[in-house]
């Protein structure tokens, strides 16, 4: 995947850490996408969490695929040690976090008022500038009538009094919208320079825990600890429905880590999906693997509402997407989908059963797809038919990029066929495979290969995966989906099938 270069806008200091959080085993693609797309350093990862330094503005920032929230992180640290004492001793600690280092605080907050200033400038020129969201021309609109009324005088004397008070009336409220103009801006930048203090921040406190200290503490009681902390330390005001200030703090038995949310609506959550099918952050990760090149013919034959394509689309336009499915009312949805995103010219949605598809063989140049499962879809024995319909459609040297359930995965191993090596895992520069990261922060700067613990997961899945025919896996992840777990399976096709 490329690096999407930024525009000319005010990036925040060099330095600026943050941290997303992403979903089960989707930490290797977010790594990889963050060092593409934001020219990120320092960047590492842990079960569920990618941290990163970046200069990228929030327009930027805001174009992550992989990441589920974006939060400017404040503090990350050891563990609390809840077996050491008391709950008041252990209180003590938390309060730490804040009392010790008050200025990576008030860095932090200045860090994210800068971020929102300029957001907030962009926004408010676009809206300057964007003729159907004000009055046209509005100092023309005046020169206009006072020529008008110099032209008209003689014949007209009684409604030039009139005009010429329109006029005045216009002018001063003109100069009162553009005082208040300036004033905003002016209090947007002493906000965002640090002048003033932040003593008149309103927030609240979202906590989570997992692990030891989930067993001794509510959410609410450590909550309520760091907002009486915030309090006392800043002057903050408590405020839970409209707060200028979120603060997130997730305590765990490998990390304490406090950050600021910078959107409101997480990040996997896209303005262009209509109807939500598969997570978006999981299909923008299949589609991330699956080599796709311009002018290709990518297929998903079981699309569904169409998310894998969506996704595809957006980041690689100049393909040839298809997609089928057998349901006229996945269809129907799928279309919506398509025509809310703009992408309806991109993508041709044809109705069409995956164990029949209407194309010629070696046909087509890379497949993704969601293989359906739960007790919805039955497939049972269907998985074999469907891999040897894809096997059949897909060019020799093609990719296919699907998600199986442990069902699918235990019915292909029963499957059979020749055994081929599975450790010849092909190891493409830039794919999540060969990725690398840094150690846990504090330890070294110095980039190490890929968590060990990730990438014996990810060989024991692949080592999990037979060969299908001529489709022989090169790569396995194993992802959440929530309640369940699935396999993202990358293939690439050797040869013809046999006979």
């Amino acid at each position: 995947m490329a690096a999407v270069p930024g525009g000319p806008r005010s990036d925040p200091p060099a330095g600026a850490r943050f941290f997303c959080t992403a979903g089960r085993g989707l930490e290797p693609f977010l790594t990889r996408e963050v060092r593409a797309r934001l020219a990120a350093t320092q960047v590492e990862y842990i079960s569920g969490k990618v941290f990163f330094t970046t200069c990228s503005d929030l327009n930027m920032l805001k174009k992550l695929k992989s990441a589920e929230r974006l939060f400017l992180l404040i503090k990350k640290q050891l563990p609390l040690n809840v077996s050491s004492g008391s709950k008041g001793k252990i209180f003590n600690e938390m309060q730490r976090l804040i009392n010790d280092d008050p200025e990576s605080w008030l860095k932090a907050i200045s860090i994210w008022k800068n971020l929102e200033l300029d957001a907030k400038k962009e926004k408010l020129s676009q809206k300057d500038a964007n003729p159907l969201k004000r009055k046209m021309g509005e100092n023309d609109v005046i020169v206009a009538k006072k020529l008008k009324t110099e032209q008209m005088q003689e014949i007209r004397e009684n409604k030039e009094c009139q005009l010429e008070k329109q006029i005045e009336e216009e002018t001063l409220e003109q100069g009162h919208r553009i005082t208040k103009r300036e004033e905003f801006l002016e209090d947007l930048q002493n906000d965002a320079v640090g002048t003033r203090t932040h003593s008149d921040l309103t927030f609240r406190v979202s906590c989570r825990c997992s692990g030891a200290i989930a067993k001794t503490f509510t959410a609410q009681e450590v909550g309520r600890v760091f907002g009486i902390a915030l309090m006392k330390q800043f002057g903050w005001k408590a405020d839970l429905r409209n707060p200028n200030l979120e603060v997130f703090i997730h305590l765990s038995d490998i990390y304490s880590v406090v950050g600021i949310p910078m959107f409101r609506v997480p990040l996997a959550s896209r303005a262009y999906i209509k109807t939500a099918g598969l997570r978006s952050t999981t299909a923008w990760a299949m589609a991330s693997v699956a080599e796709i090149k311009a002018g290709a013919f990518v297929l998903d034959p079981m699309c569904g509402l169409g998310t894998i394509l969506l996704e595809a689309a957006k980041e690689w336009p100049d393909v040839y997407y298809v997609g089928a499915d057998v349901s006229d009312s996945q269809l129907l949805g799928a279309c919506d989908n398509l025509k809310a995103a703009g992408l309806k010219d991109k993508i041709e949605l044809i109705k069409a059963s995956v164990i029949e598809l209407p194309l010629p063989s070696e046909s087509v140049d890379t497949i993704i797809s969601d293989i359906p499962f739960g007790k919805k879809f039955k497939l049972g024995e269907d998985i074999k038919s469907i891999l040897q319909e894809m096997e059949r459609v897909l060019h020799i040297g093609g990719t296919a990029v699907l998600l199986l359930s442990e069902d699918h995965c235990r019915r292909l191993r029963d499957h059979g066929g020749t055994s081929i090596p599975l450790n010849c895992r092909e190891g493409h520069a830039g794919e999540p495979g060969s990725e690398e990261c840094l150690n846990p922060e504090g330890k070294t700067g110095i980039s190490d290969p890929v968590s060990p613990s990730f990438a014996a997961s990810n060989q024991d899945s692949l080592d999990r995966m037979p060969p299908f025919g001529s489709l022989v896996p090169v790569e396995c992840y194993k992802v959440s989906l929530g309640k369940t777990d699935a396999f993202m399976c990358k293939y690439k096709k050797l040869h013809s099938p046999g006979p």
